[in-house]
């Protein structure tokens, strides 16, 4: 075991912002990071136990480090501590419209941005619990910046709107772009940052995690034994051991996805635009071109950005490349939901080409993510049409749904306000139109 200490000389003390970097640094270290101040413990990769040691100027901070990296480890906290921990000259502050807010964003949101002055994110948050939509965009009037989620729309016609209302900023709290007009972005002097990566990690192992419950038909037995029936009918599976799986899209979550895989004692293959090379040098899979994988694989995992127009990827799993499946295989999807064409996908269904289908993203999703719509009926609804497939697992766009992705989603959408507030470069974080 490694440890420091470190005494607090920010007159803030240990506020959310040095907190979140610290939290965010310790949930990279294979090491365990332990602080401790005035009688109270917390965990490094947890920003809010760290917050909640109230931690002042004048105030010890005892340090350990324990695990296959804790003197590397210790090294980098030690390093942030006497950094990011410092006192900074503040900005004005900057004005935040959020759309789409739930109960668990204003967690770590509203503690990230609840100070202002040096140092600190410096921003002012609106919470809305309404989608962006054109019909919403006017609620966005007077802010500097809107922060926006999967499902919230940002076509041209709301980019002019928002633009029209002073702001300068569209701040996506995830991965994916697609929903928002670019091109109308950049024509109107709007600059978007996204969360490039969160945690990998909860979203390979949620991909997992559904396509196993499909093709070992958890859902179904669990409902079985509630009925006080312990007969195995309609629950045949099979193994994943000696398998093939394709991953389709081999970026941080494919490749979290391959390990998963590789685990399970599958032979890996791949499919990318731009393929890895060094993936295949360390074993991990092997490249094949699109065809070969949809020909070879048993199993096919979906991990690839949507990209609309010629060339991109839009349905990119359509009724050709469903043809070009084995018969039996299995499919899961937790990327897009337009990465599947759903009717090319309900009419294999229908004629028995799977064995087992998995979704977390499906195509028509958007006016039910995070929605109780439980008192409604679902009538022909895409949900209603999927869900009466026994071998089709569906789940509501919650592989991101970890306490470390939350706490990473908003420690780098804050930091990407930061940056814009004080004119830094936005870096990978900032997309743009070609």
């Amino acid at each position: 075991m490694k440890e420091i200490t470190y005494v607090v000389d920010n007159p803030m003390g240990v506020h959310a912002r040095p907190a979140a970097l610290l939290a965010q640094l310790c949930v990279g270290l294979k090491s365990a990071v332990r602080l401790e101040c005035n009688g109270k413990t917390a965990a490094g990769n947890n920003v809010l136990e760290i917050l909640a040691l109230g931690a002042k100027k004048g105030d010890t901070l005892h340090v350990t480090a324990e695990g296959d990296d804790e003197e590397a480890a210790i090294a980098q906290v030690n390093e942030l501590l006497h950094g990011e921990f410092a006192e900074k000259e503040a900005p004005e502050v900057l004005k935040i419209a959020f759309f789409g807010t739930k109960d668990y964003d204003r967690v770590f949101f509203s503690e990230l941005a609840k100070e202002k002055g040096p140092g600190t994110y410096n921003s002012e948050i609106k919470y809305f619990t309404t989608r962006l939509t054109p019909e919403t965009a006017p609620l966005a009037k007077g802010y500097d910046a809107v922060c926006i989620f999967v499902n919230d729309e940002a076509p041209r016609q709301v980019v002019e709107t928002l633009a029209e209302g002073g702001v300068k900023l569209i701040l996506l709290r995830c991965a994916g772009f697609n929903n928002v007009d670019l091109q109308a972005a950049k024509e109107c002097g709007i600059k978007v940052a996204r969360v490039p990566a969160y945690s990998p990690y909860a979203v390979a192992e949620h991909a997992m995690a559904i396509m196993q419950e499909a093709n070992r038909r958890l859902g179904r037995a669990y409902n079985k034994v509630r009925d006080n029936n312990f007969a195995l009918s309609g629950l045949l599976g099979v193994d994943l051991h000696n398998k093939v799986c394709g991953v389709m899209g081999t970026g941080k979550i494919g490749q979290c996805f391959a390990r998963i895989a590789k685990g399970y004692g599958m032979t890996v293959i791949g499919w990318d635009a731009f393929p890895n090379k060094k993936l295949e040098e360390e074993g991990l899979l092997t490249y094949v071109t699109e065809d070969e994988l949809l020909e070879k694989a048993d199993l096919i995992s979906l991990h690839m950005p949507l990209i609309m127009g010629e060339g991109g990827t839009y349905h990119k799993i359509d009724k050709d490349a469903i043809a070009k499946m084995k018969d039996d295989v299995m499919l899961v999807n937790s990327a897009r939901g337009p990465l599947i064409d759903t009717e090319a996908l309900i009419a294999a269904l229908k004629d028995g080409k799977f064995h087992a289908v998995a979704l977390d993203v499906y195509e028509g999703e958007d006016a039910n993510v995070y929605t109780d719509r439980s008192d409604e009926r679902l009538h022909s609804s895409i949900t209603a049409r999927l869900t009466m497939f026994p071998n089709l697992v569906l789940t509501s766009h919650q592989a991101f749904f970890t306490r470390e992705a939350l706490q990473a989603i908003a420690v780098v959408t804050m930091e990407n306000a930061r940056n814009f507030n004080e004119g830094n470069d936005l870096g990978n974080a900032e997309v743009k139109a070609k």
